[in-house]
């Protein structure tokens, strides 16, 4: 059965970090393209980081440029997002997708698999 579990999730105070983990099950990610997005209440889902399957070149929104990476660890079939210096508007419910195309562009619905999700708040 293929499934993403993403995990990591939870309430951290203004400027703290998390560390939000994507196992997949059922299909090697070695070469999928994984894409991190958020929804926060009452706001259209975003998308947030890319990280290509072709040779993990990721890119990232302007408003967590500088504060958010991505990696992957193969052994572990796992997709990291690390995420910095949090604010409260980061605070959302973070999904990771993963797409069988090699390189970042792909929108939301051609992705092949999804995650149930993982809630960040970050408050004081």
């Amino acid at each position: 059965q293929v499934q993403l579990v993403e995990s990591g999730g939870g309430l951290v105070q203004p400027g703290g970090s998390l560390r939000l983990s994507c196992a997949a099950s059922g299909f090697s990610m070695d070469y999928y393209t994984i894409g991190w997005f958020r929804q926060a209440p009452g706001k259209k889902r975003e998308a947030v980081a890319c990280m290509a399957g072709r040779d993990d070149s990721a890119f990232f929104a302007d408003s967590v440029k500088g504060r958010f990476t991505t990696s992957r660890d193969k052994a572990k079939n796992t997709a990291y997002l690390e995420m910095k210096n949090l604010k409260p508007e980061d605070t959302a419910v973070y999904y990771c997708a993963a797409d069988s195309y090699f390189g970042c562009g792909s929108y939301e619905d051609e992705y092949d698999y999804w995650g149930q999700g993982t809630q960040v708040t970050v408050s004081p």
